[in-house]
């Protein structure tokens, strides 16, 4: 088995991150838990909108092994439980 980052859900919440090799012989996660391979769980996180390499909003977009704890599960997709970020009225270029 690879070692590899797994995500513990509890409750639909990810309460954990563990370094752990999937053998429940090896560690024992949470009774009740899900465990799901963080590399390929698709998060959705709030990613910056551009105009001209200027960020002008930010919107939720789907990506692999971005999940965290803290973030809801709904079965197939963790969702970020961060605010949206807010447009400073500085510039905020990427």
């Amino acid at each position: 088995m690879t070692t590899q980052n797994y995500l513990i859900i509890e409750s639909n919440v990810v309460t954990n991150n563990v370094v752990w090799d999937g053998n429940p012989e090896t560690w024992q996660p949470p009774a009740g838990s899900v465990q799901v391979v963080d590399a390929t769980t698709p998060a959705m996180i709030w990613q910056p909108v551009l105009v001209d390499s200027k960020i002008t909003g930010w919107v939720l977009g789907e990506q692999l092994g971005a999940g965290d704890i803290g973030f809801t599960w709904n079965g197939s997709v963790l969702t970020t439980n961060q605010p949206k970020p807010e447009i400073s009225s500085g510039t905020q270029t990427l």
